[in-house]
């Protein structure tokens, strides 16, 4: 699991200060029409501003309920079925042909049939998160099975657990590290999709309809400010569940540095 240190933090905050500095300074010295595209002072000050604006934060809310719904499905749905295909291989092989159909499929290529299926934005929205988002803990899932030690499993069944203690207290707790580098791509995933569909379904709230009310009154400052917060938060997510990770599996990265 990556580590962040102080140094390639800092090293990636100067880059990126750096890479805004110099848009900034191509911006004032004409490099393109600051009236089409807006310089980059005044996006990162509309950013700011959208975090007091009342209409803003409503559609954030929208979008992060609708986020959080779609992850904890996904995890319901992914988690169990991944357990199940890990430790059972005839049913792993016999679904395998399936998954690897169903994987490669563009999740945004399925708004348009899932609007026909629900009425209701919201179930929409959280249907094509759920499916793009399933995949990453599905797969890390049943190859966190496979990484589980046999003689643990065995040692267990020996003293007459079942197969359900021995996933409980075996393969559970052995494969948590990868169902939980799953969890945080499964994340990002959720929050793209979510306010894509929000951008090609529309509706009431969120940040992709928020987005799309600002292209029509072409306001290209808010678009790209509302866009940047969606990224900062996915950052915010993947950071904390990084730090999660580093923190409850370390007895998981230091047998991973011992077999390297």
């Amino acid at each position: 699991m990556p580590k962040v240190n102080g140094a390639s933090l800092l090293r990636g905050l100067i880059g990126t200060a750096g890479l805004l500095a110099v848009l900034e300074a191509a911006g004032r010295l004409g490099a393109w029409d600051t009236e089409r595209l807006p310089l980059v002072s005044t996006v990162l000050l509309r950013a700011g501003e959208l975090l007091t604006d009342p209409e803003f934060l409503v559609s954030a809310r929208s979008s992060l309920t609708t986020w959080a719904l779609a992850l904890l499905v996904t995890i319901a749905i992914a988690v169990p079925a991944g357990l199940l295909l890990g430790m059972v291989k005839p049913a792993e092989m016999a679904v395998r042909p399936l998954i690897e159909f169903l994987r490669p499929i563009p999740s945004v290529a399925l708004i348009p049939l899932v609007i026909l299926l629900y009425s209701e934005t919201t179930h929409m929205r959280i249907t094509v998160a759920v499916y793009a988002a399933l995949w990453p803990v599905l797969i890390n899932t049943i190859y966190g099975v496979r990484d589980v030690d046999p003689l643990a499993k065995e040692t267990l069944r020996s003293f007459g657990f079942g197969p359900g203690s021995v996933a409980y207290r075996v393969v559970l707790p052995g494969a948590a590290p990868f169902i939980a580098t799953g969890i945080r791509l499964a994340a990002s995933v959720a929050i793209v999709l979510v306010v894509t569909s929000e951008l090609i379904a529309g509706g009431i709230e969120g940040v992709g309809v928020y987005i799309t009310i600002a292209q029509s009154g072409n306001r290209l400052d808010l678009m790209i400010g509302a866009t940047i917060l969606v990224g900062l938060f996915g950052i915010l997510v993947n950071a904390l569940l990084v730090a999660g990770e580093n923190r409850l599996f370390r007895w998981h990265r230091a047998r991973a540095g011992a077999a390297t």
